[in-house]
C-alpha cells in the first residue's frame, strides 16, 4: 500500500554537474544537480536566483555544463561550498575555451557548450533553458561506434532529499527490450 507523503519532488537522483561561465576575461563555477532535459534539444539548468554565476549567464547568454565523476567531485563539492561573490572560483579548474567561449574544465570527462535561449523564473529560482552548441567528450569514453559510453564515464549522481552523492551502477537492460517478459 502507497502513503501519500505529500508534495515531494522526487524525480532524484540526477547528475552532478559543474556549471561554468565567464565572469569577464576569467571563468567562474558552482556545483548544480538541478540539471535536465527538454525534449531532445534543450536542456534546462537551474538556480537559486541569488547565486553570482546568474549574472554572468545572463550578460554572456552562455553556459558549459561538465558532468562530474568521481575523480572530479571533491573540487565540484568544494565549487558549490563558496559563493562567488565571496571568493573568485576562476582558477578552481584548469580549463579551456570551447569553440562557443564558454569555460570547459579539462578534466571533466563530457562538457556540453550551451547557449540559453530564454530563462523561466519561479519562486526563488531561474531556470535556463539552453540549446547545445558543442559537446566535449573524453576519447576513452566513445564506444566503437563514437557514442558515449555512460558505463565508463561513470557520472555521480546526487540525490536530493539526503544531500548524498551516489555512485552509478551496471547496466540491466536495454529500453524497451522488456515488453515481451511479463
Amino acid at each position: 500500500m502507497k502513503k501519500n507523503i505529500g508534495s515531494q519532488l522526487a524525480l532524484y537522483p540526477t547528475p552532478v554537474t559543474v556549471i561554468g561561465a565567464m565572469n569577464g576575461e576569467r571563468p567562474t563555477w558552482t556545483l548544480v544537480a538541478h540539471v535536465g532535459i527538454i525534449g531532445h534539444d534543450r536542456v534546462l539548468v537551474s538556480l537559486a536566483a541569488p547565486h553570482f554565476i546568474n549574472h554572468c549567464i545572463k550578460e554572456t547568454r552562455k553556459l558549459s555544463v561538465n558532468i562530474v565523476d568521481e575523480e572530479l567531485l571533491p573540487l565540484a563539492d568544494y565549487s558549490g561550498s563558496v559563493s562567488g561573490t565571496k571568493e573568485d572560483k576562476g582558477g578552481l579548474f584548469a580549463y579551456t575555451k570551447g569553440d562557443a567561449g564558454t569555460p570547459v574544465i579539462e578534466r571533466a570527462p563530457l562538457t556540453m557548450e550551451c547557449t540559453v535561449e530564454d530563462v523561466y523564473n519561479t519562486k526563488g529560482f531561474e531556470s535556463f533553458i539552453c540549446t547545445i552548441d558543442g559537446t566535449y567528450v573524453e576519447e576513452t569514453h566513445l564506444d566503437e561506434k563514437g557514442k558515449i559510453n555512460y558505463g565508463s564515464l561513470k557520472p555521480v549522481l546526487f540525490e536530493f532529499p539526503t544531500y548524498e552523492y551516489l555512485r552509478t551502477g551496471d547496466v540491466i537492460g536495454k529500453c524497451l527490450s522488456f515488453k515481451n517478459k511479463e
